[in-house]
């Protein structure tokens, strides 16, 4: 009989664990989000301090990533996972009990820290996992997590709150993410994958995560990720919140459009970017490139749409296509992320990833945009950012495509 913790884990297991596992860590962080105006009316808040509940969420989050991206390079990944999972479901169940604004910023730091884990280990595990040739598909189908976990979030956050109070969410959700901690610890631990003879062997070291931004196919990514971050940011706090205001839709009914519409455009538009990434690579070497420049363009003339039309009708399938556009580029980032660095700094270089795009990105971008809404007097002229975020986004994830000039 085996040993508890040693038991065989195949690749599909493996992938469908930590799927799952994701989704929930998605549902932790976007429940909020589903109830971000009831908050602002009990709690009295402005703009800006709503926006502020995201940016300490983010510190919590980048602040310890690259911890865990070292210790991911060396230590007992599962345990790690275990405990990422672990602490953001305690602090999700606690965000229910919270009576004071400054208990709500606690929580989310708690929820930030615990994502962190995660979010770090969890996709070089998979890369160890998975023969390049597969490597891509899989990240894709785990990525399905975020748009999936992210919708859930924000229906969930809106039903509960419209049944029986915004409370009871957090409780019943940060129950469900704490019981299932322990999901991996059952099975064997995945080995790491050996350096290929092209790569040096590399030491985990904290000082190694910023080294790799002197690798030019992971800086162009990254600051591409940085502006695509931000602007997503901004829309997942903002966007429900604008049809509120500018076109008099519910609670209830806006988190539920943006849920729904989450799920769709987040399952086919990163199974699309993924899949067809994949299929591409095999012929075009810099297909993955040609694909993040495409999705944040296209993102752009419909998120312009979805501002500036006065056509309730419009204005939803502005944010649904944008929305589309801007998920194809989730399974292709990630690879080229992961790609980009030895394969003994996989964690490393996520966390690195990790660090940078929140650092820059979606850490302050929802309190910026909740300032400059305070200032200007409404969201519609500080949803500008976003568009100008995106510009910046094309650029970087432009250059290795046009050094080329050919996919």
């Amino acid at each position: 009989m085996k040993k508890f913790g040693n038991y065989h884990l195949s690749s599909t297991t493996l992938l469908a664990l930590l799927t799952g596992l994701n989704l929930l860590n998605y549902v932790d962080r976007y429940l909020l989000n589903g109830v971000l105006v009831p908050l602002q009316q009990e709690f009295g808040l402005t703009d800006a301090q709503l926006g502020r509940l995201n940016t300490v969420f983010m510190l919590g989050y980048f602040l310890t990533a690259p911890f865990f991206g070292y210790l991911g390079d060396f230590w007992s990944r599962k345990k790690l996972i275990a405990f990422g999972v672990g602490v953001g479901g305690l602090a999700t169940l606690l965000t229910g009990s919270a009576t004071t604004y400054f208990a709500l910023l606690i929580t989310r730091v708690f929820v930030g820290l615990g994502e962190a884990s995660y979010a770090t280990i969890s996709p070089g595990l998979l890369s160890d996992k998975f023969l390049p040739e597969k490597r891509n598909n899989a990240l894709t189908i785990f990525y399905t997590a975020l748009p999936v976990g992210a919708a859930l979030g924000y229906i969930l956050g809106g039903q509960f709150h419209q049944a029986m109070g915004w409370r009871q969410g957090f409780f019943w959700i940060g129950l469900l993410s704490v019981l299932v901690t322990f999901a991996l610890q059952p099975f064997e631990e995945v080995p790491r994958a050996p350096t290929t003879s092209n790569e040096s062997v590399v030491t985990p070291s904290l000082k190694n995560i910023f080294r790799v931004f002197r690798i030019p196919d992971f800086s162009n990514c990254i600051w591409g990720y940085v502006a695509y971050t931000f602007s997503m940011g901004a829309m997942s706090v903002w966007a429900p919140i604008f049809l509120q205001r500018y076109h008099h839709q519910t609670n209830a009914d806006a988190t539920f459009f943006f849920g729904a519409v989450a799920v769709v455009t987040g399952l086919v538009g990163t199974l699309c970017g993924g899949f067809l990434a994949t299929h591409l690579r095999k012929k075009y070497p810099l297909s993955y490139h040609f694909i993040l420049m495409s999705s944040i363009l296209l993102s752009i003339p419909w998120t312009l749409l979805a501002i500036f039309s006065s056509d309730v009708v419009l204005v939803k399938l502005g944010f649904f296509m944008s929305l589309f556009c801007l998920f194809l580029s989730t399974g292709p980032v990630n690879s080229v992320l992961l790609e980009s660095v030895p394969a003994s700094m996989r964690a490393t270089g996520m966390a690195a990833s990790i660090f940078a795009i929140h650092l820059f990105g979606d850490l302050w971008s929802p309190e910026f945009v909740g300032f400059l809404s305070d200032y200007f007097g409404g969201l519609r002229p500080a949803f500008f950012v976003v568009i100008f975020s995106f510009v910046v986004g094309a650029y970087f994830w432009s250059l290795p495509f046009w050094r080329s000039r050919k996919i």
